[in-house]
């Protein structure tokens, strides 16, 4: 079989890239082609999405594609979930979308529960309850009375709406709708009772698609002005998660997974969503996957504590690596202080090292000084909120599991894979690191008909890339520190 290119724009909350994979019927290839940064916009008090600079880039990264050389046949965009754009009358983009850490839905989730109950919700979506979710702005914005909401006339997740912007053609991925709380996933379509409810006008819900779809050419101008011809669009699995997840090298059905980079997601993996008062007692979420599965899973804070740290450390003039702050978590004595990581005073703190030094305070721990001491903190109290959630999914399932796959950059994190593997007591494999854009390059490359399934997508990711195995150690150690770490948190 001959080799086919396939480009991928993976978009983080911290960055974005393009990945062009080669696929030559047996194993992928990937070469990174154009990094560039990303971040939440503070203008007058809210946070956004400065997604036309993003667009700039995606369209440059088209460019410096063509004049390298390289013919991808398709690309595909993925990013974070939960956001959205409104777009107005001959498809005008209303502003810069609100970022999912904006303060705008301060209190909205709490009150909504005293109009319409959880179970309700639920009942409903699916979904995990968390503040950040897209029917929480929304609420905020019909509040507000907003004249964007007025003037929209489609909703488009930020996936669609670059795809809006390549091709002209509006439409919601499936992977990313259902990130939302908007969806219904026993019906298959938007939750329109729950939206008409808190007053989301219907009108702006735009028809769904599933991951694989082709959407058609890159518009005209694009294409010429980039160079990059007659380029097809096809939408991957557009939440990165799911495409993450679809590139999980799993075999069987008794695993778990956690792709870790700034969020850290855990989940298994369902033929069907798992609604049910268990599901919601232990707040987990039903995301979609790819193939007609669902995610079902939790969002945990992830490196963004260690992210946010680092950013803090660097400001006050001591700039270190990622490496060299795993290496002084390492040396630090462990089990010191320990926190959680989900605690709300951590979602986005002015100063994230003096809020996990209060936290500690706060519950009588001894109070981590050093970056060392911090960072370890930060690190062993993951792998434990790891083994709660992982407890938590073998009790949805009503069968033990076997292995815990890492996907995702936190894969590099050798000291935390370890502390994963021996806080939940299962053999931890690491990899790949470039999960998220390995799924979206070959969920293009199945929707050309160059594979079958979500089992040959796998079986490419196994035979393509190095994985790393860790053991669990230190059982009696690990285990008397969950039981603290439950006392002092999950009481």
């Amino acid at each position: 079989m001959a080799s086919h290119q396939y480009l991928a724009f993976d978009l983080g909350a911290s960055s974005g890239r393009a990945v062009v994979g080669s696929f030559d019927g047996e194993r992928l290839a990937l070469e990174e082609g154009y990094r560039f940064p990303n971040g939440m916009v503070r203008v007058l008090d809210h946070l956004h999405w400065d997604v036309l600079r993003l667009f700039e880039e995606m369209t440059h990264a088209l460019s410096l594609c063509a004049r390298s050389g390289q013919k991808p046949v398709s690309l595909g965009v993925d990013t974070w979930g939960v956001d959205f754009a409104l777009i107005g009358k001959n498809r005008t983009l209303l502003g810069f979308p609100y970022a999912y850490r904006d303060p705008q839905a301060t209190g909205v989730m709490e009150d909504v529960f005293t109009q319409v109950s959880k179970e309700d919700i639920f009942e409903q979506t699916g979904i995990q309850f968390i503040p950040i979710n897209s029917l929480y702005h929304l609420i905020a914005l019909v509040r507000a009375d907003s004249p964007l909401l007025h003037a929209a006339e489609r909703l488009l997740m930020i996936p669609d709406l670059f795809n809006l912007f390549l091709t002209g053609v509006e439409a919601a991925e499936f992977t990313d709708v259902t990130t939302t709380q908007c969806y219904n996933p026993r019906t298959g379509s938007w939750a329109w009772p729950l939206l008409d409810r808190f007053g989301i006008p219907a009108r702006i819900m735009p028809d769904l698609i599933q991951p694989g779809t082709v959407l058609g050419p890159l518009l005209p101008d694009i294409a010429s002005e980039t160079g990059a011809g007659n380029l097809t669009v096809i939408a991957p699995a557009s939440h990165d998660t799911g495409s993450a997840v679809a590139a999980v090298p799993a075999r069987g059905q008794d695993w778990a997974y956690l792709s870790s980079g700034t969020w850290s997601l855990m989940g298994i993996e369902s033929p069907t969503p798992v609604i049910s008062p268990q599901a919601l007692a232990f707040n987990v979420t039903n995301e979609g996957g790819v193939g007609g599965t669902f995610r079902v899973l939790k969002n945990i804070a992830g490196l963004w504590l260690i992210q946010e740290c680092r950013r803090i450390w660097e400001r006050d003039g001591d700039s270190l690596s990622h490496e060299t702050i795993v290496q002084m978590a390492d040396a630090a004595e462990p089990f010191t202080a320990l926190i959680d990581p989900d605690d709300p005073a951590f979602l986005s703190p002015a100063r994230m090292p003096d809020a996990i030094r209060d936290a500690c305070a706060r519950t009588g721990q001894p109070v981590p000084s050093s970056h060392g001491q911090v960072a370890r903190c930060v690190f062993e109290s993951l792998a434990l909120k790891y083994r709660y959630v992982l407890d938590q999914l073998v009790a949805l399932r009503g069968a033990p599991l076997s292995v815990l796959h890492i996907v995702g950059g936190g894969t590099q994190n050798r000291l935390l894979c370890q502390l994963t593997a021996n806080a939940t007591g299962l053999p931890v494999i690491a990899g790949p690191v470039e999960a998220t854009a390995i799924g979206n390059l070959l969920v293009q490359a199945m929707a050309r008909g160059e594979l079958a399934d979500l089992a040959q997508i796998r079986e490419v990711v196994r035979r393509s890339f190095p994985l790393v195995s860790y053991e669990p150690r230190d059982r009696a150690a690990w285990n008397e520190a969950y039981g603290r770490f439950r006392m002092l948190w999950l009481k």
